[in-house]
């Protein structure tokens, strides 16, 4: 008898981007982990715990000797998604040529976190994951609460990963996660490049990974309750005082009332191909960019104008982050304030940017430099 299917949906979804990190490291996928390290035990939540010392990086190796196998991590924060993705990763691990650890980032914004992220670093470690590592972050205040808490997440799994030499970090986004970030691009007013969501693959090198983004909550939810793992419930996720979690609780429910249920699938599909749309206007923005420069590298007012509207503005946001403005801070508003210096001209003064960048129309030339 085969696994649960919510356990072998999981597990597939893993695999997959396992063999895409091999072919990536020209590991041969049918190599056995034992040979390169020692094997795992099998997954149960009260296995004998294992060191948690990080595996050291891998030393050139001689002609003729193996290549030490790529590490992969998963970031995991004790929920019911991320525990399921650690599952998968420490069982499929053994069937690979892949060494599989973890991490847990312990964010401090509740009393005793540093406690659950202890934890939460046991259980991976009973898992069989090797190296597990809890880190704690400051948390600051940029871009309110979650963006900052993301930020600082993001940075601590950079480090860990640099540190480690890991080939991927997996993250546990599904296909609910992916329907949330389309409505709030929606509700912002954002453009096809927010709408298209959360890429399966991100990062310097496509370090990260998320392998559920094809399934729904409730199937890792699922998965790991037939394999009695226990999870942790985030209170924040359920604090209204958080946008997210007011649309996660209140609003998708509500508009699955109204509209009947497979609006989360909907969505995640309109993410997917406004995806496509949007990798494509870049890809013509960036072949563009270089025909709108004169011999000095000013872009030219002229020829930008004669851009099609989503090019050109792409053009101008390239610009302006090539200068300096951070693009998590760079929003529609001021690349529509850029685009009236082309479209709109009537002697207005220079634009200010996040960054301390400052954009001017000077001699039919649009200047952007960082003050």
């Amino acid at each position: 008898m085969g696994p649960h299917p919510a356990v072998a949906a999981i597990r597939l979804a893993v695999r997959r981007v396992l063999h895409d990190v091999l072919t990536q490291h020209a590991v041969p996928a049918h190599s056995v982990l034992r040979h390169s390290v020692p094997a795992h035990p099998p997954i149960h939540p009260t296995a004998p715990e294992h060191g948690t010392a990080p595996h050291a990086a891998a030393a050139p190796t001689a002609p003729g000797e193996r290549t030490q196998p790529p590490l992969v991590l998963v970031a995991c924060s004790g929920g019911a998604d991320s525990m399921a993705l650690a599952s998968a990763l420490a069982f499929e691990a053994r069937k690979l040529s892949v060494r599989a650890g973890a991490i847990t980032v312990d964010h401090g914004l509740q009393p005793g976190s540093d406690l659950r992220a202890a934890e939460v670093a046991a259980r991976l470690t009973a898992m069989g994951l090797d190296p597990v590592e809890a880190v704690a972050v400051t948390v600051g205040r940029d871009g309110g609460p979650e963006a900052a808490a993301r930020d600082a997440r993001y940075a601590a799994l950079d480090e860990a990963a640099e540190r480690l030499g890991a080939a991927a970090v997996l993250l546990g986004h599904t296909r609910d996660d992916q329907a949330e970030t389309v409505l709030l691009g929606l509700a912002r007013g954002s453009g096809i490049r927010s709408l298209s969501g959360m890429a399966a693959v991100t990062g310097a090198d496509g370090r990260y990974r998320r392998p559920f983004l094809t399934l729904d909550r409730q199937t890792a939810r699922k998965a790991c309750m037939v394999q009695s793992l226990p999870v942790w419930d985030d209170p924040m996720n359920a604090d209204p005082a958080y946008t997210r979690s007011r649309l996660r609780q209140e609003g998708l429910p509500a508009l699955e009332k109204s509209l009947g249920k497979g609006v989360v699938e909907a969505l995640a599909r309109t993410a997917r191909l406004c995806r496509d749309d949007a990798d494509a206007l870049d890809a013509w923005a960036a072949d563009a960019e270089a025909t709108v420069r004169d011999e000095t590298g000013l872009l030219v007012c002229a020829r930008l104008y004669a851009l099609p509207p989503a090019v050109r503005r792409r053009v101008l946001r390239r610009a302006a982050i090539a200068e300096g403005a951070p693009a998590g801070s760079l929003f529609a508003r001021h690349i529509e304030e850029l685009d009236r210096l082309i479209t709109g001209w009537r002697g207005q003064g220079a634009i200010n940017l996040p960054g301390r960048v400052e954009a001017r129309r000077q001699g039919g030339r649009l200047v952007i430099r960082q003050g």
